[in-house]
């Protein structure tokens, strides 16, 4: 009998303490992010809730091949990174799982979300069009298409077709014009080069700046970065250098997001929803666009980010960003065929 009692008292303790391990107040984040306010971002929400954020960083698809190599026994919870296409890459991985969410459904525009709830966006970024003002007269370039036109020809410099931002955009065009349309603009952009595409969007900025080309592509933060330094030579940049917002006429100027996903097999799953709907929050939405010079997602959020606010507002394209995803493959292949490197 007593060793019968003993047994039953085991089996209990284990019994009890069972749900306690499940309900371990942490949340494992791998994150491709790496802005030094998104500290604050998530110290604000332990503060908040107790759940202690144990953080993996990594570059983009490093983290989500590091995901899919652990398989079901990951400790992730939540993949945070930039570029709704790495976000597409992870979920046709099988990497997330959807999650419906009253507070996420009313905070985050329907475009700025992928429909049935596998990832949602949490900031914007806008791709500008960034021009001489020495060398381009003002109001003659105002869409996306314009860097098509043989005018340019020799004066458009741009980054790597196989880069995220550049397949995005591209996969926005195949969406909204179809492959065939989307295919010539490519080519008369290739048309077009100063020199073969090389470094990231500030190195874009640069060229201009240097007389190497008349107009290039950029990320809004990149150029937002410029000008809120105090660097002599980044304000030597903005000088030379004009922006505007494509396609207001028409469509809007494409935007991207950085966002987030709940991991499939997350051990955490109630504390991985909260942290989604944490960022959808006022003060998040608030670190979250100020941290990178982004826009908020949440279209009522408010951001201190005044070097931001001096570009005025603008007209974004409502596409659901989830077609840039789904695109990808068609945008790659475009830019193969028209020798787009």
């Amino acid at each position: 009998m007593r060793g019968a009692t003993l047994l039953a008292t085991l089996l209990a303790a284990m019994t009890i303490g069972t749900p306690a391990l499940a309900q371990e107040k942490v949340l494992n984040l791998y994150s491709a992010r790496h802005y030094q306010t998104d500290e604050a971002l998530y110290a604000n929400f332990t503060k908040a809730t107790g759940i202690a954020i144990r953080r993996i960083e990594g570059k983009e698809d490093e983290i989500i091949e590091r995901i899919r190599q652990e398989g079901a026994n990951s400790p992730a919870d939540v993949l945070l990174t930039v570029d709704v296409g790495r976000l597409w890459r992870a979920q046709q991985a099988g990497l997330l799982q959807p999650v419906q969410s009253e507070l996420l459904a009313s905070r985050i525009p329907p475009q700025l979300r992928e429909p049935e709830g596998h990832w949602y966006g949490f900031s914007q970024r806008a791709r500008i069009i960034v021009y001489s003002k020495e060398r381009v007269p003002t109001g003659v370039v105002q869409r996306y298409e314009d860097l098509a036109d043989p005018r340019w020809r020799g004066k458009v410099c741009v980054r790597s077709g196989s880069h995220v931002y550049q397949l995005s955009l591209l996969g926005a065009l195949v969406a909204q014009s179809g492959e065939p349309a989307a295919e010539a603009w490519a080519k008369g952009v290739v048309g077009n080069f100063a020199r073969d595409p090389k470094g990231g969007d500030t190195d874009q900025i640069k060229g201009i700046a240097s007389g190497e080309c008349d107009l290039a592509l950029s990320n809004t933060y990149y150029y937002v970065r410029l000008m809120a330094s105090a660097k002599p030579e980044d304000q030597a940049l903005v000088d030379k250098v004009g922006v505007l917002f494509p396609n207001q006429g028409d469509r809007g100027t494409h935007v991207n997001i950085s966002g987030g996903g709940v991991v499939k097999t997350a051990p955490h799953r109630e504390a991985a929803i909260r942290f989604l709907e944490y960022l959808a929050g006022d003060e998040a939405q608030r670190y979250f666009a100020d941290g990178n010079n982004e826009y908020p997602a949440v279209p009522t959020a408010k951001t201190d980010n005044q070097a931001s606010a001096k570009l005025g507002p603008f007209k974004a394209d409502g596409l659901n960003v989830a077609h840039l995803g789904r695109n990808q493959a068609a945008a790659q292949r475009i830019y193969d065929t028209v020798g787009w490197k």
